[in-house]
Protein backbone atom coordinates (compact mmCIF):
# COMPACT_ATOMS: atom_id res chain seq x y z
CA UNK A 1 0.00 0.00 0.00
CA UNK A 2 1.61 3.48 -0.90
CA UNK A 3 2.34 5.84 2.04
CA UNK A 4 -0.51 8.31 0.72
CA UNK A 5 -2.98 6.15 1.20
CA UNK A 6 -2.82 5.39 4.91
CA UNK A 7 -4.86 7.53 7.03
CA UNK A 8 -4.65 7.97 10.88
CA UNK A 9 -6.69 9.13 13.74
CA UNK A 10 -7.14 12.58 14.15
CA UNK A 11 -6.78 14.55 16.98
CA UNK A 12 -10.99 15.10 17.59
CA UNK A 13 -11.40 10.85 17.16
CA UNK A 14 -8.77 10.86 19.67
CA UNK A 15 -10.29 13.16 22.46
CA UNK A 16 -13.58 11.90 21.52
CA UNK A 17 -12.76 8.22 22.09
CA UNK A 18 -11.35 9.02 25.28
CA UNK A 19 -14.27 10.44 26.44
CA UNK A 20 -16.43 7.66 25.38
CA UNK A 21 -13.59 5.34 27.46
CA UNK A 22 -14.06 7.65 30.64
CA UNK A 23 -17.85 7.73 30.75
CA UNK A 24 -17.85 3.83 30.11
CA UNK A 25 -15.49 3.54 32.78
CA UNK A 26 -17.06 5.92 35.18
CA UNK A 27 -20.51 4.34 34.75
CA UNK A 28 -18.73 0.42 35.09
CA UNK A 29 -17.86 2.11 38.35
CA UNK A 30 -20.68 3.76 39.59
CA UNK A 31 -22.57 0.70 39.16
CA UNK A 32 -19.71 -1.48 40.89
CA UNK A 33 -19.37 1.03 43.84
CA UNK A 34 -23.18 0.66 44.40
CA UNK A 35 -23.77 -2.72 44.20
CA UNK A 36 -20.61 -3.34 46.37
CA UNK A 37 -22.66 -0.53 48.89
CA UNK A 38 -25.96 -2.16 48.68
CA UNK A 39 -24.33 -6.29 49.93
CA UNK A 40 -22.74 -4.32 52.22
CA UNK A 41 -26.08 -2.64 53.81
CA UNK A 42 -27.73 -5.96 53.55
CA UNK A 43 -24.77 -7.73 55.37
CA UNK A 44 -25.20 -4.83 57.81
CA UNK A 45 -29.54 -5.46 58.06
CA UNK A 46 -28.89 -8.66 58.29
CA UNK A 47 -26.16 -9.10 61.08
CA UNK A 48 -28.40 -6.53 62.93
CA UNK A 49 -31.18 -8.67 62.31
CA UNK A 50 -29.75 -11.53 63.85
CA UNK A 51 -29.04 -9.60 67.09
CA UNK A 52 -31.97 -7.98 67.34
CA UNK A 53 -33.57 -11.33 67.22
CA UNK A 54 -31.42 -13.39 69.71
CA UNK A 55 -32.20 -10.22 72.12
CA UNK A 56 -35.77 -10.38 71.79
CA UNK A 57 -35.33 -13.92 72.49
CA UNK A 58 -33.04 -12.93 75.61
CA UNK A 59 -35.54 -10.64 76.76
CA UNK A 60 -38.37 -12.68 76.82
CA UNK A 61 -36.54 -16.30 78.15
CA UNK A 62 -35.67 -13.51 81.09
CA UNK A 63 -38.93 -11.86 81.36
CA UNK A 64 -40.62 -15.06 82.02
CA UNK A 65 -38.65 -16.27 84.76
CA UNK A 66 -39.06 -12.80 86.65
CA UNK A 67 -38.58 -13.46 90.20
CA UNK A 68 -40.18 -11.77 92.87
CA UNK A 69 -40.60 -11.51 96.86
CA UNK A 70 -42.36 -8.79 98.69
CA UNK A 71 -40.10 -7.16 101.09
CA UNK A 72 -37.19 -8.02 99.96
CA UNK A 73 -35.25 -5.19 97.70
CA UNK A 74 -32.92 -7.46 95.99
CA UNK A 75 -35.99 -8.95 94.23
CA UNK A 76 -36.81 -5.16 93.00
CA UNK A 77 -39.03 -5.25 89.45
CA UNK A 78 -38.66 -2.08 88.32
CA UNK A 79 -39.13 -0.20 84.94
CA UNK A 80 -38.31 3.12 84.48
CA UNK A 81 -40.15 5.39 81.01
CA UNK A 82 -37.28 7.70 79.72
CA UNK A 83 -37.03 9.01 76.68
CA UNK A 84 -34.11 10.99 74.41
CA UNK A 85 -35.37 13.70 72.19
CA UNK A 86 -38.57 11.96 71.86
CA UNK A 87 -37.26 8.59 71.23
CA UNK A 88 -38.42 6.11 74.21
CA UNK A 89 -35.42 4.93 75.98
CA UNK A 90 -36.65 2.85 78.71
CA UNK A 91 -34.49 1.13 82.02
CA UNK A 92 -35.07 -2.03 83.24
CA UNK A 93 -34.04 -3.80 86.60
CA UNK A 94 -35.57 -7.60 87.47
CA UNK A 95 -34.01 -10.32 89.18
CA UNK A 96 -34.15 -13.54 86.75
CA UNK A 97 -33.21 -17.54 86.50
CA UNK A 98 -30.34 -18.28 84.24
CA UNK A 99 -28.52 -21.27 84.43
CA UNK A 100 -25.46 -21.75 86.06
CA UNK A 101 -21.97 -20.01 84.82
CA UNK A 102 -18.70 -19.71 85.71
CA UNK A 103 -18.53 -16.72 88.16
CA UNK A 104 -22.09 -17.24 89.86
CA UNK A 105 -22.39 -18.54 93.40
CA UNK A 106 -26.68 -19.27 92.16
CA UNK A 107 -28.63 -19.51 89.29
CA UNK A 108 -30.70 -16.54 90.02
CA UNK A 109 -29.11 -13.14 88.23
CA UNK A 110 -30.13 -9.41 88.75
CA UNK A 111 -29.92 -8.14 85.41
CA UNK A 112 -30.32 -4.60 84.18
CA UNK A 113 -31.40 -2.64 80.72
CA UNK A 114 -30.15 0.58 79.63
CA UNK A 115 -30.58 2.66 76.55
CA UNK A 116 -28.19 5.12 76.30
CA UNK A 117 -26.49 7.76 73.45
CA UNK A 118 -23.61 7.04 72.06
CA UNK A 119 -20.84 9.45 70.67
CA UNK A 120 -22.95 9.83 67.53
CA UNK A 121 -26.50 10.57 69.05
CA UNK A 122 -27.89 7.37 68.15
CA UNK A 123 -29.23 4.91 70.63
CA UNK A 124 -28.04 1.62 72.23
CA UNK A 125 -29.23 -1.05 74.67
CA UNK A 126 -26.81 -2.16 77.19
CA UNK A 127 -27.08 -5.11 79.03
CA UNK A 128 -25.70 -5.62 82.89
CA UNK A 129 -25.98 -8.75 85.53
CA UNK A 130 -24.35 -9.95 88.15
CA UNK A 131 -24.87 -13.10 90.69
CA UNK A 132 -27.88 -12.18 93.32
CA UNK A 133 -25.86 -12.95 96.34
CA UNK A 134 -22.63 -11.16 95.05
CA UNK A 135 -21.85 -7.77 96.59
CA UNK A 136 -20.36 -4.47 94.91
CA UNK A 137 -21.72 -2.74 92.12
CA UNK A 138 -22.80 -3.61 88.42
CA UNK A 139 -20.65 -3.40 86.08
CA UNK A 140 -21.10 -1.25 83.19
CA UNK A 141 -22.19 -4.12 80.73
CA UNK A 142 -22.47 -4.47 76.85
CA UNK A 143 -23.99 -3.46 74.42
CA UNK A 144 -26.62 -5.58 72.96
CA UNK A 145 -27.91 -3.46 70.63
CA UNK A 146 -26.97 -0.47 68.37
CA UNK A 147 -28.44 2.08 65.83
CA UNK A 148 -31.75 2.17 67.85
CA UNK A 149 -34.72 4.83 66.96
CA UNK A 150 -36.02 3.73 70.35
CA UNK A 151 -36.67 0.77 73.43
CA UNK A 152 -39.86 1.12 74.82
CA UNK A 153 -41.06 -1.45 77.68
CA UNK A 154 -44.79 -1.43 78.64
CA UNK A 155 -46.09 -3.48 81.73
CA UNK A 156 -49.96 -4.65 81.69
CA UNK A 157 -51.84 -4.56 85.39
CA UNK A 158 -54.52 -6.01 84.49
CA UNK A 159 -56.56 -3.67 82.68
CA UNK A 160 -54.20 -1.20 80.89
CA UNK A 161 -50.83 -0.92 79.46
CA UNK A 162 -48.42 1.10 81.34
CA UNK A 163 -45.07 2.49 81.31
CA UNK A 164 -43.89 2.51 84.46
CA UNK A 165 -43.40 0.16 86.78
CA UNK A 166 -41.60 -0.58 90.98
CA UNK A 167 -43.11 -3.65 93.00
CA UNK A 168 -41.93 -0.99 95.51
CA UNK A 169 -45.38 0.63 95.17
CA UNK A 170 -47.38 -2.29 93.49
CA UNK A 171 -46.24 -4.88 95.71
CA UNK A 172 -46.19 -7.21 92.64
CA UNK A 173 -45.38 -8.07 89.43
CA UNK A 174 -47.24 -7.09 86.06
CA UNK A 175 -49.23 -9.38 84.13
CA UNK A 176 -47.59 -8.98 80.96
CA UNK A 177 -44.36 -7.76 79.77
CA UNK A 178 -44.15 -6.14 76.49
CA UNK A 179 -40.82 -4.74 74.71
CA UNK A 180 -40.61 -2.86 71.74
CA UNK A 181 -37.31 -2.21 69.83
CA UNK A 182 -37.60 0.18 66.67
CA UNK A 183 -34.76 0.11 64.16
CA UNK A 184 -34.02 2.49 61.12
CA UNK A 185 -34.35 0.12 58.29
CA UNK A 186 -33.53 2.48 55.24
CA UNK A 187 -35.84 5.61 55.14
CA UNK A 188 -38.99 3.85 57.60
CA UNK A 189 -38.38 3.29 61.63
CA UNK A 190 -39.87 -0.30 62.51
CA UNK A 191 -40.91 -1.25 65.30
CA UNK A 192 -40.33 -5.06 66.64
CA UNK A 193 -42.20 -6.70 69.54
CA UNK A 194 -41.71 -9.24 72.28
CA UNK A 195 -44.16 -9.33 75.05
CA UNK A 196 -44.03 -12.43 78.13
CA UNK A 197 -45.48 -13.97 80.77
CA UNK A 198 -43.82 -14.21 84.01
CA UNK A 199 -44.26 -17.72 84.92
CA UNK A 200 -43.00 -17.91 88.40
CA UNK A 201 -45.14 -17.37 91.64
CA UNK A 202 -44.20 -14.42 93.90
CA UNK A 203 -41.74 -16.27 96.51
Amino acid sequence: MAAGNRRGFTLLEVLLALAITALVLAAAYTTLFSLSRAQENASRGMEQRRALRNSLDLLRRELSSVLFRAGDQRFRFMVQDRDFYGKPAAAMQYVTLAPPSEGLNSDLVQVRYLTVEDDGGTLLLRRASQGLFLTGEHKSGYPLLDSLQGVLVECYDGSRWVKTWDTAMTSSLPKMIRVTVTLQEGDRSVPYQVTATPRIPAL
